[in-house]
């Protein structure tokens, strides 16, 4: 993997906490909170100059402008929702380009784990009863943040255990 490990292990406890408010936000109201993508990437600019290469920082962070873009016109065609969109750009500068195939493999476990946990679960009587008021239940749409988040959390925590060293 090319994402530097220590860059990797300063991220993770912030990934992880926003990637809980994510998925909690988005299977509860089917909504990612813009105060949530914000807050992904306040980290990475933040932080991100201090942990990876001036220039590998810039590299990263050029992906989120490009990914927001193509998000836009993803949304703009209906093939996902605008907080994904939005979420998916703030995650971008976390993941180096040549983990591609990385990646895309663990994006469609993650994205089939996810879609099966939340759908399973959702079949649980006691679950349903303590989690009724959550949109996610009700609509036929699934709530990508759970997914999204996951895709972070675990590349990350790879990039920690596989990622390059210094």
């Amino acid at each position: 993997m090319g994402f530097p490990s220590l860059a990797a292990q300063v991220f993770l406890p912030f990934a992880i906490l926003i990637g809980i408010w994510v998925a909690w936000s988005d299977m509860k109201f089917m909504r990612i909170p813009n105060k949530a993508v914000v807050a992904l990437t306040v980290v990475f600019v933040v932080l991100g100059p201090v942990v990876l290469p001036f220039k590998v920082y810039l590299w990263q962070l050029s992906h989120l402008p490009i990914v927001l873009v193509a998000g836009f016109l993803f949304n703009q065609t209906g093939a996902i929702g605008a907080g994904d969109a939005k979420f998916v750009a703030a995650m971008a500068p976390f993941f180096a380009l040549h983990d591609l195939p990385v990646i895309v493999g663990l994006a469609s476990a993650t994205l089939l784990a996810a879609f099966a946990t939340h759908r399973g679960l959702g079949l649980l009587p006691a679950l349903r009863r303590a989690t009724g008021d959550w949109e996610s239940w009700r609509r036929r749409d699934f709530p990508m943040g759970l997914a999204l988040a996951g895709i972070l959390i675990f590349y990350l925590i790879l990039a920690t255990h596989f990622g390059q060293a210094g």
